[in-house]
């Protein structure tokens, strides 16, 4: 048997949504969730708003077994994600005194004011679990099954670090990939009838061009060698029924 253990990623601000700032952690998350066996189901983005990311929040962790959110923990007003994710779970959201006590002694040894603004990171909902920051100390934190990261590609990758170890996986998906010099029009509809043959694999079909021609990259995944070898058979023996048709 094999277990799937699906995950689902939230990335919260309006920069992303206006073009502003370009997003750089779908991706990172994407590959090292396939690297340890755990499906990347679904990306959303919503805006600086309570009631989207409330709605985000309690839609994804209801469905998938890990949501992962980025943005909105810093200091400033519009940094609304602790407050939206307590309200998400129907909890107080207030500081947290080994945050605080962190965030004062790391600006008192800068010889930084500990500012309201400042302040403002320490706090995250009643009961959340520290997410570890190696980078510039304010911590994320997990609750429930959602786990709430920094935007800032270096603390989000520095921190996914941290959570990695403590996650269920499941089984990896292993892939083939095979070459074929044909569109997809031409190979469309024999490639559904195989998917269809073969349920226990995912064949991707992704267009390509180059030196004035089109041909496609298909791409067949599985969770055991078995439905692999099977899946890629099929596929390769159709391309190599076109090529002797053609």
């Amino acid at each position: 048997m094999t277990e799937i253990v699906s995950a689902a990623m939230l990335v919260i601000g309006d920069e992303i949504l206006s073009g502003r700032t370009k997003d750089k952690n779908i991706g990172h998350l994407a590959d090292i969730m396939t690297a340890i066996g755990i499906d990347l189901k679904e990306v959303r983005i919503v805006p600086d708003e309570e009631d989207e990311i409330v709605a985000a929040v309690n839609a994804l962790r209801a469905r998938y077994t890990y949501v992962f959110t980025t943005g909105g923990i810093g200091p400033t007003h519009d940094d609304i994600t602790a407050d939206s994710i307590a309200k998400a779970f129907g909890v107080p959201c207030e500081y947290d005194a080994k945050a605080y006590a962190m965030l004062e002694e790391s600006y008192a040894r800068r010889d930084l004011e500990f500012t309201e603004a400042r302040k403002r990171m320490a706090r995250m909902p009643r009961c959340a679990e520290h997410i570890d920051n190696p980078i510039s100390v304010a911590p994320g934190f997990r609750i429930g099954n959602v786990h709430v990261m920094a935007g800032v590609p270096s603390i989000f990758q520095a921190m996914l670090d941290s959570v990695v170890p403590t996650l269920k996986t499941g089984t990896r998906m292993l892939s083939a990939m095979v070459p074929c010099p044909f569109g997809e029009g031409l190979i469309g509809g024999p490639l559904a009838e195989i998917q269809k043959a073969h349920p226990d694999t995912i064949i991707g079909s992704y267009p390509k061009y180059g030196d004035g021609k089109f041909w496609t990259e298909l791409v067949v995944r599985a969770r055991t060698q078995e439905a692999l070898d099977a899946g890629r058979a099929a596929v390769e023996a159709m391309v190599a029924g076109f090529a002797e048709a053609g």
